[in-house]
């Protein structure tokens, strides 16, 4: 089916309370219960692995540099490490240009927000009201990001019919025509789903004909159990022309409190993009940039932090087995549970609390409602699977019971 104007979000008070943050939600919804044991909390995805050995040393070598403010490009041997991994880890149709096609990022977030406001003005007027398309569920800095740049904001339901990511085949054309940008998670969150080769090909003819940019969120690509997910900008042309790729240290190294990530590809886009940041953005301090060399020098930290998600899942595998539409995800740290035949999200996500001590997400608050009624997240809960192997269990077992 085409996605027309009924697909885009209502207005009044639903669309405003869906657009505050899933976490504060999730608190009022709790507020009047005591959970019955101790609590496990599995509703943020802040990664509690330990931090790399190399992060206190490099910090403690390079303390003087607190003392200046950082350039918003990002200092140069961080643009060459960050540069230099994006070839080895992906299979590029060219290495990038660490001068010109790579800025740094405090963190994926602000980056992500940022381009939103870019891309309104880099890729100038449209056939009708400017428009950012946003998978649904997503990242809240996403609509953020659309609601600050003026842009109407169409949510794409992503769900089990259409293998969690957007439908691109269901995009009318004059949709496409009034859309400068869309964003893509892959691995996507809440679910997990990887976007292939041909998915990402896909979208970049699509963004060539109609002109708009890609905003790929690939923050998640090292977590992952299986088969090493691939990257937007490997199916982006020789010049990444319309496509920009955001990472962070967060998930990959353990480092959700550093800050450090970086945006790379389209150098046209990116040069309006520092142009913003320079100005407005948040800049990197000097010394954490230079525990992001250390890190994307280093691949063993990141091995071994997979491996610990690995028996995590296996676990999972083992706990729930075919249980609420388990399935392992292709990437990512989150589990994606259907409850809509247990009393549906927000009960769920009560009784668990109450009940059993555990604290999970309702999927409804991670999704915007479609016009129709209907949101992609409701009925699901979203587990992340951050603490150690032992807890994970524990909570696994504990959901089991009180669900089954």
């Amino acid at each position: 089916m085409a996605m027309t104007a009924s697909s885009r979000a209502p207005q009044g008070a639903g669309s405003q309370e869906s657009e505050r943050s899933p976490f504060a939600r999730l608190t009022e919804l709790l507020a009047p219960y005591q959970p019955a044991k101790p609590l496990i909390t599995l509703s943020l995805g802040e990664p509690q692995h330990p931090l790399p050995a190399f992060v206190g040393p490099v910090i403690a070598k390079h303390i003087a540099d607190f003392g200046r403010y950082p350039i918003a490009k990002g200092i140069e041997p961080f643009r060459r490490a960050a540069a230099a991994w994006l070839s080895t880890r992906f299979k590029l149709p060219r290495a990038i240009d660490p001068e010109t096609e790579l800025l740094v990022l405090n963190g994926s977030r602000e980056g992500l927000f940022f381009a939103a406001l870019t891309a309104a003005r880099y890729v100038g007027e449209r056939k009708g009201r400017p428009a950012i398309l946003i998978p649904n569920p997503f990242y809240p800095a996403y609509a953020a990001g659309a609601r600050a740049a003026g842009c109407e904001a169409i949510y794409l339901p992503t769900t089990l019919a259409n293998g969690f990511l957007p439908d691109l085949e269901a995009l009318e054309d004059a949709t496409l025509a009034r859309t400068v940008a869309i964003y893509i998670a892959s691995p996507a969150n809440p679910q997990g789903a990887v976007a292939t080769p041909g998915y990402f090909s896909r979208l970049k003819q699509l963004a060539d004909r109609f002109g708009f940019m890609i905003l790929s969120d690939e923050c998640y690509s090292e977590i992952y159990t299986r088969e090493a997910p691939g990257s937007m900008l490997e199916c982006a042309g020789p010049d990444f022309t319309n496509a920009v790729a955001f990472q962070s240290l967060s998930k990959r190294s353990n480092l959700p409190g550093m800050r450090v990530g970086f945006a790379a590809g389209d150098k046209k886009f990116l040069g309006m993009f520092h142009e913003l940041r320079n100005v407005a953005a948040p800049q990197v301090p000097v010394p954490l940039q230079h525990v992001a060399v250390a890190a994307y020098g280093d691949e063993a930290h990141v091995e071994e932090n997979r491996r610990l998600y690995r028996i995590k899942f296996d676990l999972a595998d083992q706990i729930l087995g075919n249980r609420y539409g388990y399935v392992r995800p292709a990437g990512g740290f989150c589990v994606w549970l259907d409850v809509s035949e247990r009393g549906g999200d927000e009960a769920t996500a009560v009784k668990l609390y109450r009940d059993a001590g555990v604290r999970v997400v309702p999927g409804s608050y991670l999704a915007r409602q479609q016009a129709d009624g209907s949101n992609p997240g409701a009925g699901y809960i979203r587990l992340a699977l951050v603490a150690d192997s032992e807890t994970t269990a524990e909570a696994l077992h504990r959901l089991v019971e009180i669900l089954d």
